[in-house]
């Protein structure tokens, strides 16, 4: 998964991107790579990350590697690799919920 920093956009005062941005593509990223493992009509949700940023990002493409560790049958832990330039900006670990999807 990837996003285009644009400074317009997700800058700070400091000249760096903005943390929820890279935190923002994590989530998804690793909501993603476990909902793409899930059964038919199970749902997942974020109950806590870890973050740690390394370096500040910069303008141009920041990407995500996620990748599920464990699931369980209520939980799963998921580790996420976001890179810029082919340097690692950050990483993140965290653990989400697993739930059938609510009905209509």
């Amino acid at each position: 998964m990837a996003i285009d920093i644009e400074r317009e956009r997700h800058f700070n005062p400091q000249g760096v991107a903005h943390g929820g941005v890279a935190y923002s593509l994590a989530d998804t990223a690793m909501g993603g790579a476990l909902f793409s493992t899930l059964d038919e009509g199970l749902w997942c949700a974020t109950l806590e990350i870890k973050f740690n940023y390394h370096v500040g990002v910069r303008e141009g493409r920041l990407t995500c590697e996620a990748s599920v560790l464990h699931k369980g049958k209520r939980v799963a832990n998921i580790d996420a690799r976001l890179f810029q330039h082919d340097r690692l900006v950050a990483s993140a670990n965290g653990n989400f919920a697993i739930f059938p999807a609510p009905r209509n």
